[in-house]
């Protein structure tokens, strides 16, 4: 068993705007999130503790770490895509003005590209190679990352893609993978 969770809530989370490599820190619900991701799993005997290289995951995953008595070890895969054009833009300004693209992109079209960024089928690419590398590890393991990659992972794994927005932050999902 894999868990997957997206990091804990960031401002620029909370005004709705797309990060990308963004690398804004947790913010105080972010904290709180991670703190009831780290209550959710503490003991559920969890053998391994993956997650992102980006601030706002790895500061998720030092507080699941310190109640789980796991080290987090960052998997550079594990990433969110490269958003171009459309980091820190709000997602409500996209959906006006570039309405098709936007339900691509809702919708988990891979082969939508975001501009000057990187596209769905390429992002699926990488965390393919995450989950991969997770699953030789031991488990169960969980994994902090990003939406974009977490609903990558559910694509890989036949499951439906929610939008990004529809994702909570720091609550674990389950996948089977390997």
């Amino acid at each position: 068993m894999i868990l997957l969770a997206g990091h804990g809530r960031t401002a620029d989370n909370a005004e709705g705007r797309i990060l990308g490599r963004r690398d804004p820190p947790l913010d105080r619900a972010g904290r709180e999130e991670a703190a009831s991701l780290a209550a959710a799993v503490a003991g559920a005997g969890l053998a391994a503790l993956w997650t992102s290289p980006l601030r706002r995951a790895r500061e998720t995953a030092a507080v699941v770490g310190a109640a789980t008595g796991l080290e987090p070890v960052v998997l550079d895969d594990l990433v969110e895509s490269r958003r171009g054009a459309w980091e820190g833009r709000p997602f409500g300004e996209l959906a006006a003005e570039q309405p098709e693209a936007f339900a691509a992109f809702e919708r988990g079209d891979p082969d939508f590209a975001f501009p000057g960024g990187e596209s769905l089928r390429e992002q699926a690419e990488r965390t393919r190679v995450a989950l991969d590398a997770i699953a030789r590890g031991p488990r169960p393991a969980l994994a902090i990352a990003h939406a974009g990659t977490i609903r990558a992972a559910l694509a890989l794994t036949g499951r439906p893609v929610p939008p990004e927005r529809a994702l909570p932050h720091g609550e674990p999902i389950p996948i089977e993978y390997g």
